[in-house]
This record gives structure tokens, C-alpha cells and sequence, in this order.
């Protein structure tokens, strides 16, 4: 009799572990660099082809309003990477390291501050195998390194760009950050393309972890600068020039490599247990790299829409459906939690992101944010429900209802006094619980911020 117990215990215990397994699905986030938003077939591009990423999108959800906390690279995945908002501890809106004042950190000193937790810690306890192929931008010293930050193996460089084509004597490199590493001082430059090799990389790690949960983040550096690609990429846009022309080379480039690895995960049997998500870092810089925003007004940099809502896609086995659409606000500070949840741990306090598990299965039909905050020293904005509010250093504040105006093209601010009011002190409010800014740009940067700004709308006016 107690053996029989005995052995209906180990069944349970064996049960319970596999059903565990079942439910804790390896994790895929893939982030691309400075993309625009409608360069996406599955957000109707007929210029640019995305098969790969069109195809992620049919098997999975599509986010029609997702945002990132920041208009700039690394202040974003700052806070992607903690769940936070992160002006919360001091990482405001400018990449690290930067043109910066005198005040406050420089150089080495700036980086995503030691005592936050990412959100490769967290999966670390959840037992999962982390790994980070890319861009890092989230400091150069050897304290805020990868693989000081929760992450098992680094691939990549720290810095936030790189050329696609290996250093040489030819294509000499003098920086540091922009070193390819594999670990502390271990420097292995690639011999091919870089989009090529990280997408490689990534394949490997798979290979190597298939036996137990893991979590990889692809943090791409295509499409942002320098425009290089391949011969073979730009034969394909033989109606395009110029800049816009290397992008889309660029794009394709991507796009092929992510179908890579998603069929890597069909061809080990992983797809059935693996979620999926793949996103942008920021909105396009449009005059920059020629990616197109449209139908959003603005671009990387600024607090219109073009500078924060970015292009996100998540496959998720048995919890997202096919080919469906999610209507509400979300934000990349959301990931971490999500993925948190989907490991099995529990709530994690002290982060401004919710995980949109409930929401995105439909057991809450309700918004996962009625508020989301942007700032940049003097400037700022909120999207309060449909209502977004735009604070400026040197003109009125805008207001705009985006339900019926995602463009940003009609400013009622002048129709709604008491509604500007009310959404100017509820940002005001949000940035009292804010520390101070750890660095800052030199002020002249905040000109060239507006100037930008203003460039765009004069050429769009056009």
C-alpha cells in the first residue's frame, strides 16, 4: 500500500512537472532599430515586402496602438528592459553616451543604473537560459555589460550603432562600444553581413537550449544608420533611389533573417511552445534614414505619434489568435511583465507595465492603460483614454483627440480650455514621482529638437 502511495506521488509530481513545462513557453523577442511604421506589409506596404513578418502576423495578434516610453533608442529599451518608466531612476530621454552638459554623469558614468532589476534577472530565476544578439545602449562600462544584467551570453556590442560590414583595414573601427563581443574583452569580429551573423547567432543559441526554457532577445540594429546593404538586397528595388533604396534593402535583409530563425523554431519542434514578439525601438526617423511613418505625423525624436508608436506582433500559442487585432493602447514597458507571467512568476511590484495576459484573451475587456506619459526635459505628453496632450518649451500645448485624428493635424486645444488644463496638471503630477535626471543634453539639443519637429510639418505641409 505505500508503495502504490509512493509511486502516485512521483506520477503527481511528474504531472505537475510536465505540465509546468507545457505552460512555460521558451521566449522570442526580437526588436528592429528605427523602422518606420507603414514599411510593413501587414501594415500595407506595397513597397517593401515583410513575407516573414506578414506571415508572423497571420498566426498571431496584432497591436494596432502599441507605444514605446521613449522617442529615442536607448532611453527605450531602458525602459523596456525594467518595466519602468525610466525617468523614474534618472534615465531621461537621451541616449547614453551622448553630447551631454557638464552636469550630472558623463562618458562611463551613464548607463542603466545597477540597482534595477531587467528583464533577463527576472527570467533568470524563473530558471529560464538568457541571451541578448545585438545592440545593447545601456552603458559602456564594464559594470552595466550584458552579462552583469541578468543576461547568460552576450553577442553584440554596447554601443547604439555599428557598421553592417566587418572592421578591417579598409572599414577601420576606433571605438570601443562598437567592438563585437562575445564577452568581457573578448573580441571576435563577424565575417559577414551583421544582420546576417546575429540572426546566426541567434539559431545557435536555440540549437543549444532546445532541452530547456530560454529567452532570447535579437536586438537588431537594421534599419537604423549607417545605410549599408547588400548588392544582392538592392537589386530588388530597382524603382527606388537614394537613401529610401538602401532602407528597403535593409528591410528585406531584416525580414528574410527573422523568417530564419522562426523556421529554425518550426524545424526543432519549438514554434508550439515558444511566444513570439516582435516590435520597434522607436518611431522612424524619416528624414534621416527615409523611412515612412505614415499615416502617423512626426518621427523619431518627438512626442507626436510617428515618434512613439511602433509596429508590434505577438505569437503565443493557445493564448493569442490567429490573425486577430488588439484595439487598445499598450506599451513596450508591458513586456516585461508579460513575459514574466508567462514564466510563471508572480506580480511583480513597483513597475509601471501590467501584464496584458488577461487582456489579450479577452478575460478583461478593459484598457491595460488609461494613462501613458512621455517626457523629454521641458517637453512632454500624455495620452489620457483617446486624448493625447503635447507640451512644448516655446509654443501652447496641443491637444488632439486620436480616436478621430491619429495624424495630429487638428489641434483643439483652443475648443477644449478645461481639458488642457486638467491633462496639463495630471503630467505635471506624473512628474513629481520622477527622480532627477541622472545626465542632459547640452539645451542646444532641445532646439534642434523643435527645429526638427517644425521641419517635418513644413515638409509635409508641402
Amino acid at each position: 500500500m505505500k508503495l502504490t502511495i509512493f509511486l502516485v506521488h512521483l506520477l503527481l509530481i511528474a504531472g505537475l512537472t510536465h505540465a509546468k513545462d507545457t505552460i512555460s513557453p521558451n521566449i522570442l523577442f526580437i526588436l528592429s532599430d528605427d523602422a518606420g511604421y507603414a514599411d510593413f506589409g501587414f501594415h500595407g506596404s506595397n513597397e517593401i515586402p515583410t513575407p516573414n513578418l506578414d506571415n508572423l502576423a497571420s498566426q498571431g495578434m496584432l497591436f494596432k496602438q502599441a507605444y514605446v516610453s521613449a522617442a529615442v533608442c536607448g532611453p527605450s529599451r531602458a525602459g523596456l528592459l525594467t518595466g519602468k518608466y525610466q525617468q523614474r531612476f534618472g534615465f531621461e530621454e537621451n541616449n547614453v553616451p551622448g553630447y551631454m552638459s557638464q552636469n550630472g554623469a558623463l562618458g562611463d558614468d551613464m548607463g542603466l543604473p545597477l540597482n534595477e532589476k531587467t528583464i533577463a534577472d527576472y527570467l533568470k530565476q524563473q530558471g529560464y537560459r538568457t541571451a541578448l544578439f545585438g545592440k545593447w545602449h545601456q552603458g559602456n562600462a564594464d559594470r552595466f555589460h550584458p552579462l552583469e544584467r541578468g543576461f547568460d551570453e552576450f553577442y553584440g556590442f554596447r554601443g547604439g550603432a555599428r557598421s553592417f560590414w566587418p572592421f578591417n583595414k579598409g572599414n577601420p573601427n576606433h571605438r570601443r562600444e562598437d567592438f563585437h563581443e562575445t564577452g568581457f574583452a573578448n573580441y571576435a569580429e563577424p565575417e559577414q553581413y551583421y544582420t546576417d551573423e546575429l540572426a546566426d547567432q541567434t539559431i545557435s543559441f536555440i540549437k543549444r537550449n532546445k532541452q530547456q526554457p530560454w529567452f532570447a532577445y535579437l536586438s537588431l540594429t537594421a534599419p537604423h544608420a549607417p545605410m549599408h546593404a547588400s548588392d544582392d538586397d538592392l537589386e530588388h528595388f530597382p524603382k527606388l533611389t537614394g537613401t529610401r533604396k538602401i532602407y528597403a534593402a535593409m528591410m528585406r535583409n531584416m525580414d528574410r533573417n527573422i523568417g530564419r530563425v522562426l523556421k529554425q523554431l518550426d524545424a526543432l519542434g519549438l514554434s508550439k511552445n515558444t511566444l513570439v514578439v516582435f516590435t520597434n525601438d522607436n518611431g522612424g526617423p524619416t528624414d534621416h534614414n527615409s523611412a515612412n511613418n505614415h499615416p502617423l505625423s512626426g518621427t523619431k525624436a518627438n512626442h507626436l505619434e510617428g515618434g512613439i508608436r511602433v509596429p508590434m506582433l505577438m505569437r503565443w500559442p493557445n493564448v493569442t489568435k490567429p490573425n486577430s487585432k488588439f484595439e487598445y493602447p499598450v506599451s513596450l514597458l508591458d513586456l516585461l511583465p508579460t513575459f514574466h507571467a508567462a514564466a510563471n512568476g508572480n506580480d511583480i511590484e513597483g513597475i509601471d507595465g501590467v501584464n496584458l495576459t488577461p487582456y489579450i484573451t479577452g478575460a478583461n475587456q478593459q484598457r491595460p492603460h488609461q494613462r501613458l506619459y512621455w517626457k523629454k526635459e521641458n517637453r512632454g505628453a500624455i495620452r489620457d483614454g483617446d486624448w493625447k496632450l503635447l507640451r512644448f518649451p516655446d509654443r501652447p500645448a496641443e491637444l488632439y483627440d486620436l480616436s478621430q485624428d491619429q495624424t495630429e493635424v487638428n489641434n483643439v486645444a483652443a475648443k477644449h480650455p478645461e481639458l488642457v488644463k486638467d491633462l496639463y496638471k495630471k503630467l505635471f503630477n506624473w512628474e513629481l514621482t520622477l527622480d532627477r535626471p541622472a545626465w542632459q543634453l547640452k539645451r542646444i539639443y532641445e532646439g534642434y529638437a523643435m527645429d526638427r519637429m517644425d521641419n517635418y510639418r513644413k515638409h509635409k505641409a508641402n
